[in-house]
């Protein structure tokens, strides 16, 4: 039986940089992370990022990004307004199965009397965020995820949006496969650390868990540091982000 994907690729559905990578070989995010630039030039987009899907509010947007070229503070504005989950991308991308193109209106809240409405698009505005464009990928535990490309250019026709998405379904697959690697490659966490990471994702404060768990705040600040350490974190934010990615909380 002939691989479909080979047939596509043999088709050329997708972009020359797609098909002299060795796509079985990445095994780290940085190797994703260079792909989605590559993807995101080929396109003409400025900006793309994958988060998991935004289901309710407990998460933070900066926790949900696992791969992304969004400039820190875009990422902090548009995390403190906190309308990730109820933006017109969340919302519309969570309707169909079919890529979603839309304005800087995808940003902000589907509800326009929001009152918010206004500064999230003007924050996507002021970022080069006029277009953007968005699949609704799932992982093979059934996981849900988006994929989005942004930037200054036209809505993509029917051929080119067929490409693109084609390429991102390969470059997710890239994607998921460092999620495996990296589970193998780090320590297990303990239960205390593991109880932490989940109060805090659900926006508890090291003060609040060391009431909770009955233990002192400056245990709690050597349980966070341990499991950052572990799960080859940078800092706390981004451990809850590798823990919840991993299913570890």
């Amino acid at each position: 039986m002939r691989d479909p994907d080979n047939m596509l690729l043999q088709q050329g559905w997708s972009p020359e940089f797609l098909s002299t990578a060795n796509l079985e070989a990445v095994q780290t995010e940085y190797e994703v992370l260079h792909l989605m630039r590559q993807c995101a030039n080929h396109f003409r987009f400025s900006h793309f990022l994958v988060s998991r899907f935004p289901a309710n509010e407990q998460q933070r947007f900066a926790e949900r990004l696992l791969v992304s070229n969004w400039p820190a503070d875009l990422v902090r504005k548009y995390d403190a307004m906190a309308l990730f989950h109820i933006s017109r991308l969340a919302i519309e991308a969570g309707m169909t199965k079919l890529p979603i193109q839309g304005d800087n209106t995808l940003l902000a809240p589907s509800d326009w009397e929001n009152t918010q409405a206004g500064s999230a698009i003007a924050l996507a505005e002021s970022h080069g965020l006029t277009s953007s464009t968005a699949f609704l990928l799932h992982s093979t535990t059934g996981d849900p995820y988006l994929m989005v490309f942004s930037g200054t250019r036209a809505p993509l026709a029917r051929a080119e949006l067929t490409e693109l998405h084609f390429t991102a379904l390969q470059l997710f697959e890239c994607l998921e496969k460092t999620f495996v690697a990296a589970t193998a490659g780090r320590e297990k966490l303990s239960s205390r650390e593991v109880e932490c990471l989940r109060w805090a994702a659900a926006g508890k404060s090291s003060d609040e868990i060391a009431i909770i768990l009955g233990i002192s705040v400056y245990t709690v600040s050597s349980y966070f540091k341990s499991a950052t350490r572990k799960l080859q974190a940078v800092n706390r934010m981004q451990a809850i982000a590798i823990a919840l990615r991993l299913r570890l909380i």
